[in-house]
C-alpha cells in the first residue's frame, strides 16, 4: 500500500511538471486558470486525507515586535521539491545528502533572517554571542546570535512564545531546505539564491577580516548579502542553523511534511557558516551535532 501511494504521488508530480502553465477553461484548485505544482500538492492532500487541509492554504508574511525589536516571518507557500543532492555540478558530496527524494510541503512561515543578537537579548535578557563587545568585537546587535546549543534554542523559543502567544519553533529539515531552495519560486541554484556564493553568503573566503583579533572577524550583520527567491537572507553561510529534526539517513520514498526520526542522538544543522568554505553552504548540505553542543558557528532561524 505504501509503495502504491508513493508511485501515485510521483505520477502526479510528473503530471504537474508536464502540465504546468497550460491554460484550460474549467479552473483548478486555486481558480487561477493554470495548472501548477501547488495545485497538485493541494489535490494530493485532499485525495490522501479526504478533506482540504488548513495547513495547505496560502500564507502571508507576518511582522512581530518583541520588547522593541521587530522581525519578519516570510510566507512559504505549499509545493513540492526534490530534497537532497543529485550532484548535478560534480562538487564534493557528503554521503548523508543521499538519496534525493520527492517531498510535498504544506504552507508555513520562516524567519526572513537568522535570529539576531538584538532579538535574543530582547527575549532572554542576555546575549551569549562570542562576537560581541564583551569579547572586544565591534558592537553590532544585527549580527546573528551564536554560541548557542539546540537546547538553548528551545529555551529561547519557549520564552518567545510566552511573550507573543504564538507557536514559534525551529523549522524541520525539510522546511529549511525547501525555503533555502526558494520554494515554488526556486531556480535550482547551488546556494540559497545564487550559483555564486559571494552573492548571498558569508564564509571564510570572503570575510571582511580573517584576523581573529580584528573587530570585523567572524559573523557579519544579517541581510548584508542578497536574498534568495523568497526574500530570505543568509541561508548559505554566516551561522549554521539548528533545525528541529533528529539526525537520520535519508531514504528514497516520497514523503509529505517529513519531520525526521522519532528519536536519536544528534540534532541536524544546515547552511554552513562563516568559518567554513562554500561547499558547506549549499542548499543540500546537512550536518549534525549533540543537542547540547554550542560554538561560535551555531545559530538559528525561526519557523511558524
Amino acid at each position: 500500500m505504501k509503495r502504491a501511494r508513493s508511485v501515485f504521488i510521483v505520477l502526479l508530480l510528473m503530471l504537474a511538471s508536464f502540465t504546468a502553465g497550460i491554460e484550460y477553461s474549467r479552473g483548478d484548485v486555486t481558480r487561477d486558470g493554470k495548472v501548477d505544482i501547488a495545485d497538485v500538492v493541494e489535490l494530493i492532500d485532499y485525495l490522501l486525507k479526504g478533506s482540504w487541509s488548513d495547513d495547505s492554504l496560502t500564507r502571508a508574511d507576518e511582522i512581530f515586535t518583541v520588547n522593541g525589536v521587530s522581525f519578519t516571518m516570510k510566507a512559504v507557500q505549499r509545493g513540492a521539491f526534490i530534497m537532497g543532492s543529485i550532484n548535478e555540478d560534480n562538487r564534493p558530496i557528503f554521503s548523508y545528502e543521499f538519496p534525493p527524494h520527492h517531498v510535498l510541503m504544506s504552507a508555513y512561515n520562516i524567519g526572513e533572517t537568522e535570529v539576531t543578537q538584538a532579538l535574543w537579548l530582547a527575549v532572554m535578557g542576555d546575549n551569549p554571542s562570542h562576537f560581541s563587545s564583551r569579547n572586544g568585537y565591534e558592537e553590532n546587535l544585527n549580527r546573528p546570535v551564536e554560541y548557542i546549543s539546540w537546547s538553548d534554542c528551545q529555551a529561547f523559543i519557549s520564552k518567545l512564545n510566552e511573550l507573543t502567544g504564538r507557536k514559534f519553533r525551529l523549522p524541520t529539515e525539510a522546511e529549511w531546505e525547501y525555503a533555502a531552495r526558494g520554494g515554488n519560486d526556486g531556480l535550482d541554484y547551488r546556494y540559497a539564491g545564487s550559483n555564486n556564493f559571494d552573492d548571498v553568503g558569508w564564509c571564510w573566503d570572503n570575510l571582511q577580516s580573517q584576523d581573529m583579533f580584528s573587530v570585523l572577524y567572524g559573523t557579519q550583520p544579517v541581510a548584508s548579502k542578497a536574498p534568495n527567491e523568497l526574500g530570505l537572507y543568509d541561508m548559505s553561510g554566516n551561522v549554521s542553523e539548528w533545525v528541529q529534526d533528529w539526525y537520520g539517513p535519508y531514504n528514497s520514498d516520497s514523503q509529505t511534511n517529513p519531520t525526521g526520526p522519532v528519536t536519536g542522538r544528534y540534532r541536524v544543522f544546515r547552511g554552513g557558516s562563516w568559518f567554513v568554505d562554500p561547499d558547506f553552504g549549499t542548499v543540500s548540505y546537512r550536518d549534525y551535532d549533540d543537542p547540547y553542543m554550542f560554538c561560535f558557528e551555531f545559530g538559528l532561524r525561526l519557523a511558524l
